[in-house]
C-alpha cells in the first residue's frame, strides 16, 4: 500500500514520525509520503524509523496557498529536506504561525473562553502551532465534543475566532516544490471544494499531481476529480491524511492509496525534473 498523505508532531499530527511509521507499517503499508504542514522538520526522524520499519519513505510537504482567493493545500513529494529555501519558508511560517495563534486566543476569550497560549504550546509541543492544536484544546476543556466540532462552531474560515493569514499564492508553492526536487500535487480538492477552473489554473502553472481518491471523498467526489486529472494530465494519487486518533478519528494510514503505477508515474516526473 503507497500512502502519499500523512502528518506528525512536527505540524499538527498526534504522533511523532517514529510512531506514526510504526503505525503505517502495522497498517501494511509499503510507501508513505510524511508531509507535515508547511515543515520538514520531522523528516530526519521519519527516515530513521523507516529503515527500521522496511517502509519507503517518501519526503514530503503540505504548503498552504491560495487560488483565486481559495485556500489550497499542496503536497509536495520527493522534495529534499535540506534544501535552504524549504527551510527558510518554515521558518517564516513559524512566526506567521504564533502570530496568528495569538490573534485567535484573543478571539476565544473575547468569546468568553479563557484560554491561554501557553495551554496551546502545551499540546502542539515542538511542532508549528496550527488550528488543530486549539481545537483539541477546546475538547481538553470540554467546550466542544471533537475537533470537527471545534472547527464548525469556532476555528473554520469565517467562524467567530478564525483571523486570516499569510497568503501564498498556488504558483508560489508549486514553484518552491519543484525548485525543492518535488513534484506538486493538489491534496483533497473535493473538501477544499475547488472546481474545475481552479484546478485550470493551478495546471498551467505546473501542478503535477491531483489527490482525487483522498478518505473524505466519496465515490462520486472522486470520479468527479479523476476526470478533471485526466483532462489536465495529472497524476492521481491517494492518502489517508492521517492525523491520529485525537484529531482525525476512525482515520488510519492506509486508508486511501495510491495506484503503483501512479506512484510510479509521480516518482518518474521528479526525476526528469531534477535532470
Amino acid at each position: 500500500m503507497i500512502d502519499l498523505h500523512s502528518h506528525t508532531t512536527a505540524s499538527d499530527g498526534q504522533h511523532s514520525p517514529a510512531e506514526l511509521l510504526s503505525l503505517a507499517a502495522s497498517a501494511g503499508v509499503t510507501a508513505l509520503a510524511v508531509t507535515d504542514h508547511d515543515t520538514v522538520a520531522g523528516l530526519g526522524e521519519a527516515a530513521e524509523a523507516a529503515r527500521a520499519h522496511g517502509v519507503e519513505l517518501v519526503p514530503g510537504i503540505e504548503v498552504s496557498a491560495f487560488v483565486l482567493k481559495k485556500e489550497v493545500h499542496i503536497l509536495g513529494h520527493f522534495v529534499r529536506p535540506d534544501f535552504p529555501e524549504l527551510a527558510s519558508f518554515s521558518e517564516r511560517l513559524w512566526v506567521e504561525r504564533e502570530q496568528r495563534m495569538e490573534r485567535m486566543v484573543a478571539q476565544m476569550r473575547k468569546l468568553g473562553f479563557p484560554v491561554r497560549m501557553e495551554e496551546v504550546r502545551a499540546i502542539a509541543g515542538n511542532a508549528q502551532l496550527g488550528r488543530p492544536h486549539l481545537a483539541r484544546l477546546l475538547v481538553e476543556r470540554g467546550w466542544c465534543l471533537d475537533v470537527k466540532e471545534a472547527f464548525d462552531r469556532f476555528l473554520g474560515a469565517g467562524k467567530p475566532a478564525w483571523t486570516d493569514r499569510f497568503k501564498l499564492e498556488g504558483r508560489d508553492a508549486i514553484r518552491l516544490i519543484h525548485r525543492a526536487g518535488g513534484t506538486a500535487t493538489l491534496a483533497h480538492p473535493g473538501s477544499s471544494k475547488l472546481e474545475r477552473y481552479d484546478i485550470l489554473q493551478l495546471a498551467r502553472e505546473g501542478l503535477d499531481g491531483l489527490e482525487a481518491l483522498h478518505t473524505d471523498h466519496n465515490p462520486s467526489v472522486q470520479e468527479k476529480y479523476l476526470k478533471f486529472a485526466k483532462e489536465f494530465d495529472l497524476v492521481t494519487t491517494g492518502g489517508s491524511d492521517f492525523h491520529g486518533e485525537q484529531v482525525t478519528p476512525g482515520r488510519r494510514p492506509g486508508d486511501s492509496t495510491t495506484p503503483p503505477e501512479n506512484f510510479a508515474k509521480l516518482r518518474a516526473r521528479a526525476a526528469s525534473a531534477r535532470a
